[in-house]
């Protein structure tokens, strides 16, 4: 399994719109390549087809060239669908893999740390969510940072994901605190990454 993050970063409603755009081509590409796509954790904007980021856990025997695809800084070549006769026609967005098997995690993160509590998902599921506590509320102790998972049938997958999902907010956490110490650095980054789109799509139609 594989967990995915397609994020807007602190970019305009563009972006986090564009994200929206890129987590519907996703799907698409799931049901082609026979991968399982779970929606695991959204930050909705003011629309509906607005996403600031989502978290999809993926999982199937081409899931791994499936997500090369989606890593990196991607470009959304549109005019603006809220700013009517805005110049700007380049939008960002990034993709980053967060939940391999594989993938480095961190260390500072202890089970004995974690406050887990479960209940029934209330998402789809059929005659399953009603009759089983699958779904899992895992909180980090030390620094309060709570998430909770049911994208998962069963309650050990959600708390496999629920625990490298704790693991990247701790990193996201650290690194924020790093980023306010250097911002020049930052900032260059940023632009770097921009200039170096892996994917590029246009349109409302969202063309690759």
């Amino acid at each position: 399994m594989n967990m995915l993050l397609l994020s807007a970063g602190k970019g305009p409603q563009e972006c986090a719109f564009a994200v929206g755009l890129a987590l519907k081509q996703l799907q698409q590409e799931c049901q082609k390549f026979s991968v399982q796509c779970s929606i695991v954790e959204l930050k909705q904007g003011d629309h509906s087809s607005v996403l600031h980021h989502v978290i999809v856990a993926l999982k199937g025997d081409h899931e791994n060239e499936l997500v090369q695809r989606w890593l990196g800084s991607m470009l959304w070549v549109c005019q603006s669908p809220f700013r009517k006769n805005h110049k700007r026609k380049n939008w960002f967005f990034s993709g980053q893999l967060i939940g391999s098997e594989s993938a480095n995690v961190s260390t500072s993160l202890k089970l004995s740390d974690i406050s887990f509590s479960y209940c029934r998902a209330s998402g789809a599921g059929g005659q399953h969510v009603n009759k089983t506590d699958s779904a899992v509320r895992a909180v980090h102790k030390p620094s309060g940072i709570q998430v909770r998972v049911e994208s998962e049938r069963s309650q050990h997958g959600n708390k496999r994901i629920a625990i490298k999902l704790l693991e990247y907010k701790l990193k996201q956490e650290e690194e924020e605190k790093n980023q306010m110490g250097n911002k020049e650095a930052w900032g260059s980054h940023q632009t770097l990454e921009r200039g170096n789109s892996v994917r590029t799509f246009k349109g409302m139609n969202f063309i690759d």
